[in-house]
């Protein structure tokens, strides 16, 4: 789980820097997505992701099963004997933000590879062409319904991810008692400065500040 989840944070590094450039260029934008279309390398890639967050979504569910049936009848028990303000919000609620994660990337999917990549393969056209990636930008952020709906993603991402980078670290053995402080701050600031790639992102199309729709 931990393996997988640091694979997904590099993913969404690249993405959220290929996102910015839609606020620069429609045309540079568009490159990009035209080169990630569906070619065989893009698709591989595709696969080898859903298949990076299938394995981390299964072992989430696994790793919850197991803790509770350890914990058993004592679970709450234990929740109310640790001090609160040392047990992480997120820490306690990781399925919670999880499923919420996992409900958003399926509207994503739809918004954008459904009616790109997946468009492309199968031939099927809709209102823009699969390679056009800026105009679907601009459809989907028209949308203040949408534009609600990925802020609160973005935000139990953030909540995920706060956690799950200094915890995949300690997990792989890469944290001790110096270090754990510091991948904590690390963490903070690195998820922090990634979610707001996607969150400019998202209000920029929303209010029409990006340059490139100028």
């Amino acid at each position: 789980m931990s393996v997988t989840g640091i694979a997904l944070i590099l993913f969404l590094t690249f993405h959220g820097c290929m996102n910015m450039v839609a606020l620069f260029s429609e045309e540079g934008y568009n490159m990009i997505c035209e080169f990630l279309g569906a070619n065989w390398y893009a698709v591989v890639a595709t696969l080898g992701l859903a298949a990076l967050a299938v394995i981390h979504i299964v072992f989430a569910f696994i790793l919850t099963a197991q803790n509770r049936t350890a914990r058993g009848d004592n679970r709450y028990e234990v929740a109310t004997t640790v001090n609160p303000g040392k047990v992480e919000w997120a820490s306690k609620n990781m399925l919670v933000l999880g499923i919420i994660i996992l409900l958003g990337l399926l509207l994503h999917l739809y918004n954008f590879w459904y009616n790109m990549m997946f468009a492309e393969l199968v031939g099927s056209y809709t209102q823009y062409d699969p390679a056009d990636g800026f105009a679907w930008i601009v459809e989907t952020f028209s949308s203040p319904v949408f534009v609600v709906l990925y802020i609160i993603w973005l935000a139990a991402i953030w909540f995920h991810l706060t956690h799950g980078f200094w915890s995949a670290l300690q997990t792989l053995g890469w944290s001790g008692k110096t270090w754990l402080c510091r991948w904590k701050l690390i963490g903070f600031i690195y998820v922090t400065l990634l979610m707001l790639c996607f969150l400019i992102v998202v209000l920029a199309f929303a209010f029409k500040c990006a340059p490139s729709l100028c």
